[in-house]
């Protein structure tokens, strides 16, 4: 299968300075010809076919951005492209930018450089050209909208052919380009499916507002249609995306529950659902059903709830449509009613407005929480939007505050009551040491496990050994797939940790659903006990013939 591309998990891409040139919409295509030398004219022309040449494509960015770079590599590679990791060797570069911060504008400025340096054509896509195409930086460049994806084929053959071609606008009546596209995953067990695009919010620090728009969701059909599809081609993971699941379905009457009921019904046994991100005012009103689902043996015990802050003051400056009390009720009600319920979040330190007190009120709320996941940011200004002309908190304040927020972060443990259980893990990677295979609990706790091939994309059970701030360490005790275990069974069936060893937790077995036999693990038979029989038989044999 041909390489997506690369994929970085920045979601930092800043937006250009202005610039003024004609934005188009979406079903104009600008064509500007760029000057060609005598002597190489047929010597290209030979090269740049519809359908010949190779293709680099790197990506920024959040899940959305990652999915819509999947998406444009495999239309690519179907009309004939080669999709190459090897940027040296690539006839043109296709750079897939974020515009959430601003700290690597740096790195997406100097990609378009290094690619104009080495000779390759180039075409920039994502959420910083779409929100501002007037940028100097991108200027002479070919422009793929966010919502023009499924024409990128058009773009990349016009490009190579010397043109400039910029294809923008938001006037789509739906999501975006159509789900069933081809694709090519980065990772062949997990596809990212976007849900709906764009936001009902007006953040007053970001972005991709600009860029993605208004909310607009997909069917439910063509969500469940495309599970459905993808389960068929080996996938075994689906994350839903989108800049606000939580709004889902608010613009076609329906709702992200009424979706979520409908996608557990084509999961298949062994294979897993993830929820992405929403902000909190979205979920509350659909808390008690967020809860059933979330307990769901086929969807994760996660979600990605950012807060920014916990001073009521700073979220109205932000205008963020929710109060801290809004936040912890869902934290509450969550962890109160889902068993292991992850719950991840995001800070802002030093929004502009934000007094030292107020985040103090921020850091009391964390320190109370020990939230196991935390994104923390320093407030960098956005270009265009309005906390961008706000008075700035002094540098330095803002870096003793995410010192003092990262330092509190770094001084708890989260994952230590879960070293001694023995518990499903769904495994989808390889480790970067390439000695582990990773893989992820129903609470979506990393899990490092020996590496075994057979089991990629297997649920097994796996034994907890050992755990760290970000991970745990296990080893499989049962591996025959799929394997059905209820959270129930395996709190039942679980040994005590602060009395377990190696061998003793061992000796619990879970048994797989479906099992016609209803056989234990062989695998699980305690050494000690082996020992113990052959001693007794020994000693048994001995007194007999003594007798």
């Amino acid at each position: 299968m041909p390489d997506c591309g690369e994929i970085d998990d920045l979601e930092d891409i800043e937006d250009m300075t202005d610039d003024p040139v004609v934005r188009l919409e979406h079903s104009e295509v600008a064509l500007k010809r760029f000057p060609k030398s005598d002597n190489t004219e047929n010597e290209e022309s030979k090269e740049l076919l519809p359908g010949k040449g190779s293709i680099y494509i790197k990506t920024w960015g959040c899940s959305h951005n990652n999915s819509d770079g999947e998406y444009m590599a495999g239309l690519l590679a179907s009309q004939g492209y080669e999709i190459t990791p090897n940027r040296a060797k690539a006839d043109l570069w296709l750079l897939n930018s974020c515009t959430v911060k601003s700290p690597s504008q740096d790195v997406f400025v100097n990609a378009i450089k290094a690619g104009t340096d080495s000779g390759a054509k180039i075409v920039v896509a994502g959420c910083v050209p779409q929100g501002q195409p007037d940028s100097k930086d991108l200027a002479g460049y070919s422009i793929v909208g966010v919502q023009q994806i499924d024409r990128v084929v058009e773009v990349v053959e016009e490009t190579l052919k010397g043109h400039q071609v910029r294809l923008l606008g938001t006037d789509r009546k739906t999501a975006g380009a159509p789900l069933d596209l081809p694709k090519i995953r980065k990772n062949p067990y997990i596809e990212i499916i976007p849900i709906n695009s764009g936001c009902l919010n007006q953040c007053t620090y970001c972005k991709t507002k600009h860029a993605r728009g208004d909310l607009r969701s997909y069917p439910v059909s063509e969500i469940v249609n495309r599970a459905t599809q993808v389960f068929k081609e080996g996938v075994v993971e689906i994350w839903l995306t989108s800049e606000d699941t939580g709004t889902y379905g608010r613009d076609i009457g329906t709702s992200l529950p009424e979706l979520l009921w409908e996608l557990v019904k084509v999961i298949p046994s062994g294979c897993m659902l993830r929820v992405g991100m929403t902000n909190p005012p979205y979920i509350l009103e659909h808390l008690e059903q967020m809860a059933e689902i979330f307990k769901h043996p086929r969807v994760f015990s996660f979600l990605h709830v950012p807060v920014q802050a916990c001073a009521d003051p700073v979220l109205l400056q932000m205008k963020r449509k929710y109060t801290c009390a809004d936040f912890l009720q869902v934290v509450d009600f969550l962890r109160e009613r889902v068993p292991d319920m992850t719950l991840a979040t995001d800070v802002i330190c030093g929004f502009p407005t934000e007094t030292a007190d107020q985040f103090e009120e921020t850091l009391e709320v964390f320190e109370k929480y020990h939230f196991p996941i935390v994104n923390i940011s320093q407030f960098y200004p956005r270009p265009g939007t309005p906390a961008a002309k706000m008075p700035r908190v002094p540098t330095s304040e803002v870096k003793r505050r995410s010192t003092a927020m990262t330092r509190l972060f770094e001084s708890y443990q989260t994952f230590e009551h879960y070293v001694g259980k023995i518990m499903p893990v769904l495994i989808t990677e390889i480790a970067a040491d390439g000695v582990h295979m990773v893989g992820h609990t129903k609470s979506y706790v990393q899990v490092l496990l020996p590496n075994a091939p057979p089991l990629m994309g297997k649920m097994v059970t796996a034994h907890i050994l050992s755990a760290t701030k970000f991970s745990l360490q296990g080893e499989v005790v049962q591996a025959d797939e799929p394997i059905e275990v209820s959270l129930n069974d395996v709190r039942k069936r679980t040994p005590n940790a602060t009395n377990t060893t190696t061998n003793s937790a061992k000796k619990e077995t879970i048994v797989e659903k479906g099992d016609k036999k209803g056989k234990r693990d062989r695998n699980c038979v305690s050494p000690t006990l082996v020992v113990l029989l052959f001693a007794v038989m020994i000693a048994l044999v001995l007194g007999i013939s003594l007798w």
